[in-house]
C-alpha cells in the first residue's frame, strides 16, 4: 500500500468488495431461538439496519466462525468469510434437528460493498435505496462503516471510490488490527483470545454451543493466550507462524503481518501466552528464513 492510499483512508474511507463472502438465509418460526444456541451473541437483538457479530464456537468454546447477522422481514441473514461457506454452512445445518429453521446458502444471489469513514455518507444514496438495494450499518475494519447488499441480477452500483485491492485491503486490515479467520480466528482460537468478548459475546442470553467453557474464561479471566499487535523497527521480512521469543523461550506466533506504509518496516498481530508479556516488551522472532533473528515491540495487548 502506498503513504497516499493509506493517509486517504484514515482521512476519507474507503470501499472493500465483499461480494465473495459465503451468505445464507435463515427462515422458519424457530430461527432465532435455533440461531442463538449456536452463536455467542444474543440473537435476539439482531436488527434489519445494522449487522450483529458472532462466533459460531465448537463444543470446547473454541472458533470454527464468525459471523455478521442482520434482519431481512421473517429471515436471518448470515454472511461469513468465503472459505468458510461450505464447513460452515454443514455446521449449522447439523443441528437443525426437531426445529423449524431452514438454512439457505444464498451465496450466489447477493453481493456486498462495505465502505466506511467518510464514504459511508456517500454511499447512503437514496438511489440505492429506490433501487431495492439494502444499507445495514457495520464495522468490518475497525472502523463504523455501511453494508451495501444488492442482488446480482441488478446493475453494479455506482461507489462513491473504487473498491480496494485485495492486498491493499488485507494491509489496512492488519493495521486497524482486525482479526480475521483463518488467521487469528480458528479452532485453536476462544474469542476472549483474540479481543472479541465485547464485540460478539453475550453472558446473559442464555446456553450455546461452548458457553460453558467461554463463560469459565469470563469468571477467572484465565486462557491460554492473548492476541497482540507488534511493529518491527527493521526492514526484515517476517514470515507468518514464525514463533516469539521471550527470556530464550518461545511465547507465542505471528498470525499477520504487512509492511506499514509510512515507515515501510513490518508490522502485525499475533498470540503470546496469556501474562508472559507487555506493551513495549520487545520479542525476538525466529525466521527460517534468516539466520539473524528479528526484534519487535508489542504495541498493543487486546485483553488488557
Amino acid at each position: 500500500m502506498s503513504p497516499e492510499l493509506y493517509q486517504k483512508l484514515l482521512t476519507q474511507g474507503g470501499c472493500l468488495d465483499l461480494s465473495s463472502r459465503a451468505k445464507w438465509r435463515l427462515s422458519g418460526a424457530d430461527r432465532v431461538r435455533y440461531l442463538n444456541g449456536q452463536v455467542t451473541h444474543d440473537v435476539r437483538t439482531a436488527k434489519a439496519t445494522s449487522t450483529l457479530h458472532a462466533c459460531v464456537t465448537n463444543l470446547k468454546g473454541k472458533i470454527e466462525g464468525d459471523i455478521f447477522i442482520h434482519v431481512l422481514g421473517d429471515s436471518l441473514i448470515l454472511d461469513a468469510p468465503e472459505a468458510l461457506r461450505e464447513r460452515l454452512g454443514m455446521r449449522l445445518e447439523r443441528y437443525i434437528i426437531a426445529d423449524d429453521a431452514v438454512l439457505e446458502d444464498i451465496t450466489e444471489d447477493w453481493k456486498i460493498w462495505h465502505c466506511f469513514g467518510k464514504m459511508v455518507q456517500e454511499s447512503a444514496n437514496v438511489d440505492f435505496i429506490n433501487a431495492g438495494y439494502r444499507i445495514i450499518s457495520s464495522q468490518r475494519v475497525g472502523l463504523p462503516g455501511s453494508d451495501l447488499w444488492h442482488p446480482i441480477s441488478e446493475s453494479k452500483p455506482t461507489l462513491p471510490s473504487s473498491p480496494m485491492e485485495a492486498e491493499d485491503a488485507e494491509c489496512f486490515r492488519i493495521l486497524q488490527k482486525a482479526p480475521i479467520s483463518p488467521n487469528e480466528l480458528n479452532s485453536e482460537t476462544f474469542p476472549q483470545e483474540a479481543g472479541l468478548e465485547k464485540e460478539t459475546m453475550s453472558y446473559t442470553k442464555g446456553c450455546y454451543i461452548g458457553q460453558e467453557i467461554l463463560s469459565r474464561i469470563k469468571t477467572t479471566g484465565k486462557m491460554p493466550r492473548e492476541m497482540i499487535a507488534w511493529q518491527s523497527n527493521s526492514t526484515q521480512p517476517i514470515r507468518n507462524g514464525a514463533s516469539l521469543f521471550l527470556a530464550g523461550k518461545v511465547i507465542g506466533t505471528v498470525t499477520s503481518q504487512t509492511l506499514h506504509p509510512l515507515s515501510g518496516n513490518p508490522v502485525g498481530l499475533g498470540f503470546v501466552r496469556q501474562g508472559q508479556a507487555t506493551v513495549d516488551s520487545e520479542l525476538l522472532v525466529d525466521d527460517e528464513v534468516s539466520s539473524i533473528p528479528s526484534l519487535v515491540k508489542i504495541t498493543a495487548l487486546f485483553n488488557q
